[in-house]
């Protein structure tokens, strides 16, 4: 990216609208409801042909510091000063405001380039708040509709010439030359168990009940307050993005809403924010289910694990809070014992307590975030795995349904990611469901497979005398 534009504004004149049609996805909530941003989130934006990173941001309202609005009007502030250029939204068709009068003062006192957007042009009697926004000193209001996108144009002009066309337009620089690698061909053997990549980025989302300590985990992680936190439930509301690097690996993380049970979430903006959280849970690759070591296991917490391993996602368990905790060793044999009972679809899931606050046991966990990626990617060749399926059933042969034997023949890894399996046998829809589970959990202990989901598929044996009988 060329340069960073911050998007700023008093709540609801739509700032969130127009950073949806700069990144070309609907990645920010937008409802009619002020105040519905309150984290800086961040997106790569195209407009014509600029390419330039964006920031979205809170609405910018007077507020004491250590409210709810001050510290979402702090999280605004270090956008601009992050920024090379603010997109100052006003509202063409409610007028100027002394919100607004204020916020053009601040802008003017930081001593960046400013860009004043007068939104909802296309609306009747905007007129008035089109001349009215001359009055604020920062220039011509370029007048845009984000709903319709109208305007757009008049806008890349307004950002060039604020920016400049060199920064706008840098030389391209010299790419270096790569070697070239060639995909394995069709003839070579692919049932080679690859080795771990551990050098690509790894995407991870943060989930949990609201208030668990989502937001103040990821802080603690990146050194910094870039999400906002507080004592109040359900601050987050967008799936906020972030980027890190943990022993020289690139982690993409994701900052989650909390997820209430479903027969309370009756408001629009909070169905948003969970459809949202569970786009995230389908993006990412790894979950952390963030449980308050306080009051774990709640129904809850346990519906969440069950969906997170339902989209097939490989799963860590954090207990949060732990300097809360009184008798931690106690705590800790009581947690192991419940994890065990309580959530047998993931047998020896990973389970690690922590501290967001102080920044106890992070390491640990981020260790287990690994380890767990490593055991969903994981490959099994054909070779061991028809002699493990051979094994299992000498130990415990299937069943006999209606006086005839099933016949577990043949037995391979579709897929990683997480790992799947095809058997071939006889009559598959009278496998009971019970040889299912001793299979699965014979291979969680035999190929050390711990926690991350296992989906068993089964196909009837292809009789290849079938043809002959039709002719019959």
């Amino acid at each position: 990216m060329t340069f960073t534009v911050a998007i700023v504004g008093r709540p609801n004149v739509g700032k969130s609208t127009l950073f949806n049609r700069l990144v070309g996805k609907k990645l920010a909530l937008v409802d009619d409801t002020p105040g519905v941003t309150r984290d800086r989130r961040p997106g790569d934006a195209k407009l014509v042909d600029l390419r330039f990173r964006i920031i979205d941001t809170a609405g910018l309202e007077v507020a004491a510091p250590d409210t709810l609005e001050g510290r979402m009007r702090a999280q605004t502030e270090l956008a601009i000063e992050e920024a090379d250029l603010s997109l100052f939204v006003v509202d063409a068709k409610m007028g100027l405001t002394p919100v607004d009068q204020m916020l053009a003062e601040m802008l003017r006192k930081k001593g960046k380039p400013v860009v004043l957007v007068a939104n909802k042009a296309e609306a009747r009697g905007s007129d008035g708040g089109f001349y009215d926004a001359f009055t604020l000193g920062l220039g011509e209001p370029c007048p845009i509709s984000a709903e319709h996108g109208q305007g757009m144009i008049d806008l890349r002009d307004a950002i060039v010439a604020a920016i400049g066309e060199e920064k706008a337009f840098p030389e391209p620089e010299d790419e270096a030359e790569t070697d070239v690698v060639l995909a394995p061909t069709d003839g070579e053997d692919e049932e080679e168990e690859l080795p771990y990549d551990d050098s690509k980025p790894l995407r991870v989302a943060i989930v949990g009940r609201p208030n668990a300590g989502k937001s103040t985990l990821i802080n603690r992680f990146l050194g910094e307050d870039r999400l906002l936190t507080g004592p109040e439930a359900g601050i987050t509301r967008d799936s906020i993005s972030v980027e890190w690097d943990w022993r020289g690996r690139t982690i993409k993380m994701f900052d989650t809403a909390g997820m209430r049970r479903k027969a309370k979430v009756v408001e629009k903006l909070e169905k948003l924010s969970v459809a949202d959280t569970l786009r995230a849970i389908r993006f990412a690759e790894t979950v952390v289910i963030v449980f308050d070591a306080t009051i774990p296991f709640e129904k809850q917490d346990l519906q969440i694990v069950d969906l997170v391993l339902r989209e097939g996602r490989a799963a860590v368990l954090a207990f949060n809070k732990w300097d809360l905790v009184e008798e931690p060793q106690q705590v800790l044999a009581d947690l192991r014992e419940k994890n065990e009972r309580l959530l047998p679809q993931a047998r020896g899931i990973r389970a690690v307590p922590i501290s967001g606050q102080t920044g106890y046991g992070l390491e640990k966990l981020m260790q287990n975030i690994i380890d767990t990626d490593r055991v969903w990617n994981k490959r099994i060749s054909t070779a061991r795995l028809n002699r493990w399926l051979e094994g299992v059933q000498v130990q415990h042969p299937p069943p006999a349904v209606s006086g005839r034997r099933l016949k577990l023949k043949y037995m391979t890894q579709v897929k990683a990611r997480p790992p799947a399996f095809m058997i071939s046998c006889t009559r598959p829809d009278a496998v009971p469901e019970h040889y299912l589970r001793y299979l699965t959990n014979g291979l969680r202990l035999d190929f050390d497979m711990p926690g991350v989901p296992i989906r068993i598929h089964l196909r009837a044996t292809e009789n290849p005398f079938e043809h002959k009988k039709k002719k019959r």
